[in-house]
């Protein structure tokens, strides 16, 4: 899942919200398995945060040799980091004390299941993070969904793999999750690609932990941890309140395109444990006048609805020019505080000329509507 900055927040306003928070706050990128792009988007959003005048540096950075991850730290200030000799091996790790004496309002900190090299002052690197966060500074940090202490178990049982570095959930359990989401087969044609790791460990990943069914299975367990902490935020904000008389809602953002179904399914569950309505909201744009539409796209688009209803969504059809305009004026109107959105594949000229719905939407939409994209 590629979004703008931290859910539903502008730069500006992760900025403002900082400025006025009474302590320091551990934001964690989620993903199934190494190589979905955690760390890049991380760094990406790192940027976005500098060009709108936060303080940000890179703590540690691990980019596994990735060209593209370590392309991305451009001209981001890096902590130097803490050399420690063990066994004849230098070995290097995050400089805890030389962050806090730095001071920045954000640190990047990769990996927060690490385990630190002997001799170390704390022996994870997630003590490193509860450290810098009780100085007062924000962390960013990355988690393979498997690495919580909670499902470790769970994940060694289903997959055959033990993972023998984990993360107590209460490090997280305040935390702001995000997910950063691919397909399973798109992760597997970087493996392929040599994009994840090096070409002779490429065969034996393949064949044991990234095989279809493991990815698929860690997949879905990142996906619904981000909805129960998606859900969680929303409890906490409605026993403080809802923003107006009215309950709050949710609303299934919905395309011309295929597979439409589990965005559907997830909305029925979400609206449900809510205890709350939902809207199958699709925007029809002059692009897709049904004169313009294919007899198979036209079936899709019915099927979809139809389904909606079955699932028990208020089905809402839109005409206008702008999609992003008409879902967030719904979303206003109908006090939608929850959404669910497809990310299709695309190509970078249709990126280019159409720009991208879901940055928009997530942008424009403002502060008190969580957004969970979903790859489809």
């Amino acid at each position: 899942m590629h979004k703008s900055m931290n859910e539903s927040r502008t730069p500006e306003e992760y900025l403002e919200e900082i400025r006025r928070a009474e302590r320091a706050k551990l934001t964690v990128y989620v993903g199934f398995a190494a190589g979905v792009g955690k760390t890049y988007k991380m760094l990406a959003d790192a940027h976005e945060l500098k060009s709108a005048g936060v303080d940000v540096v890179c703590g540690y950075i691990e980019t596994h040799g990735r060209e593209r991850t370590a392309a991305m730290i451009g001209d981001l200030e890096i902590v130097p980091r803490k050399k420690t000799e063990y066994k004849g091996v230098i070995l290097e790790e995050l400089d805890t004390e030389a962050v806090i004496l730095r001071k920045p309002q954000i640190a990047l900190i990769d990996e927060l299941a690490h385990t630190n090299a002997p001799g170390s002052k704390n022996r994870k690197r997630y003590e490193d993070v509860e450290e810098i966060l009780s100085a007062g500074i924000n962390v960013f940090s990355t988690l393979n969904i498997q690495h919580l202490e909670s499902i470790n178990e769970f994940v060694e049982r289903a997959t055959g793999v033990k993972v023998r570095e984990t993360v107590p959930d209460r490090v997280v359990r305040d935390a702001e999750l995000i997910n950063v989401d691919v397909p399973v087969d798109t992760l597997r044609e970087r493996l392929l690609e040599g994009k994840v790791y090096p070409p002779e460990r490429v065969r034996q990943a393949l064949e044991n932990f990234f095989t279809e069914d493991n990815l698929s299975l860690l997949r879905e367990l990142s996906l619904h941890e981000i909805a129960r902490d998606l859900e969680a935020r929303y409890t906490r904000r409605r026993e403080n309140g809802p923003r107006s008389g009215e309950p709050e809602r949710v609303m299934v953002a919905l395309s011309s395109k295929p597979n439409a179904t589990s965005l559907l399914r997830r909305g029925s569950r979400v609206a449900g444990r809510m205890n709350t309505d939902w809207y199958a909201v699709y925007v029809q744009t002059p692009r897709e006048a049904p004169e313009k539409l294919s007899a198979t796209a036209q079936r899709q688009i019915s099927e979809n609805l139809q389904f909606a209803r079955e699932l028990g969504a208020e089905v809402v059809w839109l005409k206008g020019r702008d999609v992003v305009d008409e879902l967030v004026r719904f979303a206003r109107e109908h006090n939608v505080t929850y959404v669910i959105m497809g990310h299709p594949r695309r190509t970078r000229w249709e990126k280019f000329w159409r720009g991208d719905v879901i940055d928009r939407f997530i942008y424009e939409v403002g502060e008190g509507v969580d957004v969970q994209v979903v790859s489809s």
